[in-house]
């Protein structure tokens, strides 16, 4: 949804007792950053923002995400905090808004800077004068989820508060970073409105984002998920080695900055030194290697000195690098999540690129074996038994001081717990519900069992998108929710149809097609129907998986994202025989 345009200085920043309208904002755009025109998109976050409301933008890399903030927070009163996960990232952006404006008025705050320049970046924040205070303070969410940090931050006059990357607050997110759960609770006391912001996130985790960023009735602005300058294509191998001489033999022959994704940190490190002995300028980035070597590629990418990244998902995040021009894959993603957060880093300057997926089935096992999910239902146990005991809220710094638990095992316990209903999670802390543990151990396997079950589910989309022989942009986009009813023509199935001289049939997949089913209902041969029974974005319940969500349409196969088990595809001629789903009002 979108907030309605109104006349451009009808609008009031109304939380604060100052006239600042969208007129006003166009000013600040245009003097200060150099930006005479506003796209709609933004025009329309921005007046979310004076109306006092919170806005979830899920905007593709390069629509101008940065500017829905930096303008409101320009010509607002108080500063504007931006929570965002890359340091690296922090300064670039900070210095790029210093050298708009002319002056210091955006400041970092992390722990690698000294103590002067640290109390100096508060003073700065805290300064009464508007023509000189810091109007953005940038922090890492490990940071916020510091006490002494999130204090200071309650004493500042607050006037945004800014979630960069937001999917990393999603366990269904690509990213999932556990210090992202705790901005929910900074983000209530500061009671400002708050700008999410992620290029990337499918319904479930829009979803989830607002929930665990406690936005209440939130505006979402979805931009388009369409890159139509990605070329999308899919090589299929039988034979592991195989594949991997044809990735080496592609990549070599590629033109331009590239990036190349494997799934382990093994596969990286070889793949880079055959490149490197074959005269490609190419490094290797994963986890296991130190910080200082990670940075040296990251720079080095950007500059210009490596062309080639072989990288497991740790890479890419926050990479402002315009003119890559191919993304690969060697092993497919776990989810389409990832895989578009993946390829959407190539062709960002708006020029050709190309997104190539190697594809062999046997592959998808290694992407089961991650998926797969045991609840430890002793440490759910002993967690749960630990909240009770505490008599009151805990946040969760003491918690992981009581367990010794790591951050992300501590937050992974405490998502089962708190999503099964068991665990409250308020301004104050975690709290546990009065029950008994053994039920709330029963209550959170069963959260996990579910998790799993749509993961795996989420497995099945990307081998389905691997595999479909219709146009890779329309199902790419359908998993998103968005209707693409012409083919593409700029992907390989659709290049295959016109080079064939077969008539295009793709177009069927909205009328149509041809599909068939089990007797759950699940496609997996032929049949016929004459219409689609629901709209996309309808929603349904089928008598086993209860309810869900209509995702998209392909070849008499309708897709649908159930809540408890994930994404299901259906025989359309068995659903309308056998009454599989139904519509639920928008009151049900």
């Amino acid at each position: 949804m979108s907030v309605p345009v109104n006349t451009l200085s009808g609008l009031t920043f109304s939380r604060r007792t100052v006239s600042i309208t969208l007129q006003d904002l166009q000013h600040t755009a245009a003097s200060t950053f150099g930006w005479d025109d506003l796209r709609s998109g933004q025009e329309h976050a921005m007046e979310a923002v004076l109306e006092d409301h919170s806005i979830l933008c899920v905007m593709p890399t390069g629509s101008g995400k940065s500017a829905i903030y930096q303008v409101p927070a320009m010509a607002l009163p108080g500063v504007a905090v931006v929570i965002s996960p890359l340091i690296a990232l922090q300064h670039d952006q900070a210095e790029a808004i210093n050298a708009h404006a002319g002056s210091p008025r955006a400041r970092v705050i992390n722990s690698a800077l000294r103590k002067r320049e640290l109390e100096a970046a508060w003073e700065a924040a805290a300064d009464d004068d508007e023509q000189t205070r810091a109007k953005f303070l940038f922090l890492a969410p490990e940071q916020v989820a510091r006490d002494e940090v999130a204090a200071r931050l309650r004493s500042l006059d607050v006037s945004l508060v800014v979630v960069d990357e937001a999917h990393c607050v999603s366990s269904w997110g690509h990213d999932f970073r556990p210090d992202y759960l705790q901005l929910g609770h900074l983000v209530r006391d500061l009671g400002a409105p708050v700008v999410a912001l992620t290029a990337t996130a499918s319904r479930p985790v829009q979803k989830e984002i607002v929930e665990r960023l406690h936005l209440k009735d939130p505006t979402i602005l979805v931009e388009g998920f369409d890159r139509p300058n990605l070329h999308l294509e899919v090589v299929h191998h039988v034979e592991d080695a195989e594949k991997l001489d044809a990735v080496r033999s592609q990549v070599l022959g590629l033109i331009g900055p590239g990036l190349v994704y494997v799934a382990t940190k093994k596969a990286a490190d070889r793949l880079a030194a055959e490149l490197q002995e074959r005269g490609r300028h190419a490094d290797a980035y994963h986890a296991g290697r130190r910080k200082k070597d990670r940075e040296s590629v990251h720079e080095g990418f950007l500059d210009g000195r490596i062309d080639v990244v072989v990288a497991t998902t740790a890479f890419g995040m926050g990479i402002d690098k315009p003119d890559v021009r191919f993304v690969v894959h060697a092993d497919i993603s776990d989810s389409l999540d990832s895989y578009y957060q993946e390829i959407g880093r190539g062709g960002r300057d708006g020029l050709d690129a190309r997104a190539i997926l190697h594809y062999r089935p046997e592959d998808l096992s290694l992407r089961r074996f991650f998926a797969a999910k045991t609840a430890n239902r002793t440490q759910l146990e002993d967690l749960f038994r630990l909240i009770s005991s505490q008599g009151g809220p805990v946040k969760m710094k003491r918690l992981k001081e009581l367990t010794g638990l790591s951050s992300r095992k501590l937050a992974g316990l405490l998502n089962l717990l708190t999503a099964s209903g068991c665990v409250s999670d308020g301004v104050k802390g975690y709290r546990a519900r009065k029950m008994n543990a053994g039920e709330a151990v029963d209550r959170a396997v069963e959260q996990a069992a579910n998790r799993e079950r749509i993961d795996r589910s989420r497995i099945d989309m990307a081998r389905r998108y691997a595999e479909t022989k219709g146009c890779r942009r329309q199902f790419l986009l359908s998993y998103f929710g968005e209707e693409f009813p012409k083919t593409c023509g700029a992907c390989d199935n659709c290049e295959r149809t016109a080079g064939s001289g077969t008539p295009d049939t793709t177009q069927e997949m909205y009328t149509n097609g041809t599909a068939a089913g089990s007797a759950d209902g699940s496609a997996e041969e032929t049949a016929h129907v004459d219409e689609m029974p629901f709209a996309v974005d309808a929603a349904v319940e089928h008598v086993e998986w209860g309810r869900g969500s209509v995702m998209g349409y392909e070849d008499g196969i309708v897709t649908v994202l159930f809540e408890t088990v994930g994404y299901k595809t259906l025989s359309l001629e068995l659903v309308e025989e056998k009454d599989l789903l139904t519509g639920v009002s928008a009151a049900g």
